[in-house]
């Protein structure tokens, strides 16, 4: 099953909003207030929110990786060392 593309108005939200957004909707779901509907758009909404996050996440690792001279003289990429 494909997921589905992550919606514009999520797109736009800095790493710090989604992830702000995600926290909430994760607290709300927990306390389990409300009714399924809504329940279920949070989660739909969570869902993209998390992918978001982790693009975002993905595409800062790729900003860290940084360009090295090998020994030989070629160019090379070396992973960030953040894990």
């Amino acid at each position: 099953m494909a997921e589905s593309p992550i919606p514009a108005d999520v797109a736009k939200l800095s790493f710090e909003d989604a992830l702000k957004e995600l926290e909430l909707i994760v607290r709300q779901l927990e306390d389990g207030k409300g009714n399924l509907d809504d329940a279920i758009k949070s989660y739909t909404r969570g869902a993209a929110l998390k992918r978001h996050c982790e693009a975002k996440l993905a595409e800062a690792k790729a900003k860290i990786d940084k360009i090295v001279l090998g020994q030989s003289g070629p160019i090379g990429l070396e992973p960030a060392k953040i894990d």
